[in-house]
């Protein structure tokens, strides 16, 4: 769809008012209006005004009762800004395909594919040790903007690391990015998708059986660090969050899939990602930042507004930050380091307490990775943004 954002973002909320009889012309105007005018995208503040934002934010609590009154409400704002309540009823009798296995050093690679909901898919790759346990904990990796991010050689590190170490791990595309081409990636309901895929992904992991329901761990990088995050806010089934070089108090995201719809801003309240971050507390969280992007300012103003929020429930031991000034906007080596350890620390990983060392990790070609290669998705997969638009009835 080549309409702008907020011409579609409106067309789709007339749309779905037109169907109820109880609606007149003027209160669907007066609604997507409302929706568009509470967008925060982007460099939506300068860094004094998210400064400024944050003291404000701080005045509404001053103990663990009245933070989680705020982080309730700001809870609600994101399942009603993304119109949650709309996803279709699903059940988990997960039938995963899997049209390839590969031994390697210590791990294994299945390359997948999952039905989100009827006829959707969610493409990727399950990296799972080779001597796993009865139970074994769990992690879901999101990527951000970068063609082809599955495939490329820092996410497969990172993913047969974190396998080797003992953890079965989830890595899925983007929508519109690598094999999930069933949509655009800048559709209107792109941070919907992604956010319902992640959770369905999650879904899936806690049917297995060799998987540990109280030690499932998220990563991700930019726009996968921002898949983390707001899961981790609306799902409390993720135990142990590391968003990487995202978490920022003036930037919002810069894509439809982070900032699209109206999860930061209502009639009644204001947020941005530092807060909803926050609504990982009580649990562990680890935010990985550096100082050539929108995070160069973790060390003094995101992480101790966190922090004080872990303080109230007397567990700021739980929250850390590793900061790499010199560093730019990936999730290279050294920022993998302190995330191993983290997940290490927290979900029980074999990561030694020296160097850490990738060698052993055969980097793959994107034909060997791939879910789709010679073959088509099922019968009955939705094909294009209209069609998934429609489906789901907005």
């Amino acid at each position: 769809m080549k309409t702008n954002l907020t011409t579609l973002l409106a067309v789709l909320i007339l749309f779905q008012a037109c169907n109820q009889a109880a609606k007149n012309t003027e209160s669907t105007a007066s609604e997507a209006s409302t929706a568009t005018d509470n967008l925060c995208m982007g460099h939506y503040w300068t860094e004094e005004e998210a400064k400024e934002k944050l003291k404000e934010f701080a005045a509404t609590y001053d103990d663990q009762a009245s933070w989680e009154k705020r982080a309730k409400r700001i809870r609600q704002g994101i399942l009603d800004g993304l119109q949650w309540d709309k996803m279709p009823e699903v059940n988990n009798d997960f039938d995963l395909i899997v049209t390839k296995t590969m031994e390697m050093d210590g791990y294994i690679i299945e390359n997948v594919a999952l039905e989100s909901f009827p006829g959707f898919y969610i493409t990727g790759n399950i990296y799972r040790p080779t001597n796993a346990k009865a139970k074994n904990p769990a992690i879901l990796t999101a990527h951000g903007h970068w063609e082809d991010r599955r495939f490329m050689e820092e996410v497969q590190k990172r993913c047969a690391y974190l396998a080797r170490a003992g953890a079965i791990v989830f890595m899925y595309d983007m929508i519109g990015y690598g094999e999930s081409k069933q949509t655009t990636h800048k559709m209107p309901l792109a941070l919907l998708l992604q956010t319902w895929n992640s959770k369905r992904v999650l879904d899936y992991l806690l049917t297995r059986e060799d998987v540990d329901p109280d030690r499932i761990g998220m990563t991700g990088a930019s726009g996968g660090g921002t898949q983390t995050f707001v899961l981790t806010a609306i799902d409390d089934r993720i135990k142990v969050s590391v968003p990487a070089v995202q978490v920022s108090a003036h930037f919002f995201g810069g894509c439809v899939c982070e900032s699209g719809m109206p999860i930061h801003k209502s009639n009644d309240h204001q947020t941005n990602n530092v807060e909803v971050a926050a609504l990982t507390a009580p649990r562990p969280l680890l935010l990985i930042s550096d100082g050539d992007d929108w995070t160069k300012n973790v060390p003094k103003v995101e992480y101790p507004y966190i922090r004080n929020i872990y303080k109230l429930y007397g567990i700021e031991d739980k929250v850390e930050s590793a900061h790499f000034p010199d560093e730019v906007h990936d999730y290279g080596a050294n920022k993998r380091v302190p995330m191993y350890r983290f997940f290490g620390k927290h979900l029980g990983l074999n990561v030694p307490e020296g160097p850490i060392n990738e060698d052993f990790i055969k980097v793959l070609p994107k034909e060997e990775l791939s879910v789709l290669a010679g073959t088509e998705l099922p019968e009955g997969a939705l094909k294009g943004d209209e069609a998934v638009i429609a489906y789901l009835g907005f």
